[in-house]
Formats: C-alpha cells, structure tokens, sequence
C-alpha cells in the first residue's frame, strides 16, 4: 500500500474515532477528555489516570494504540466496511479502544 493510500484511510478512521469520542461524552458522564494534536494524534487525557494515545505510524502503516493495559497495532481492513484488525490477537480498533477506555476510566 502506498503511503498517501495509507495515510488517508488512516486520517478517515481517526476522524471517525473523533466523531465517536464527542458522542460517547455526550452520552455518558465521561471523567476523560481528548484532544486531536497535529501529525494524526488522538490524546485522551484520564487525569490522574493516565493517558491513551492513539496515532497513525505511517512507516509502519498502522493505526497504534498506547493505554496502561499495552500497546497495539491495527492493520488497516482487506477490504471496505471492515475494521482496523489487532496484528496480533485479531481484535478489532474499535473493541480494543473500547476496553482500554473502560479500564483506565475505572
């Protein structure tokens, strides 16, 4: 995959992440806050818990995650309408952000 490729999936699939965090702190009483820095950075801040990051790697050409539960990478999807897939355990971005949300907003 060639890196503009890359890098647009991967800026859509941020944008999507965006757009599902403001719902999620819409919804609920979320005790975290995030912020969209330059470079294809998501920081979410958990205050005294911590912080998620979640950034584009382009030499890489995965989306990564860093939580206090590890690190991970996402492969982009094979094909349209798929999910972002764990390069290890399979899981999808969207589970796995998920959960580490949970267990850092505990």
């Amino acid at each position: 995959m060639e890196e503009r490729e890359f890098l647009a999936l991967a800026d859509a699939e941020l944008a999507r992440i965006e757009a599902a965090l403001e719902r999620l702190q819409t919804a609920t009483e979320a005790d975290w806050d995030f912020e969209i820095k330059p470079g294809g950075i998501i920081e979410l801040d958990f205050g005294g818990g911590g912080k998620i990051i979640v950034n584009r790697h382009a030499a890489a050409r995965e989306i990564w995650i860093a939580a206090k539960s590890g690190g991970f990478h996402f492969r982009p999807p094979a094909g349209s309408g798929e999910p972002w897939r764990d390069s290890r355990a399979g899981a999808s971005l969207d589970e796995t952000l998920s959960r580490c949300i949970a267990q850092q907003s505990s």
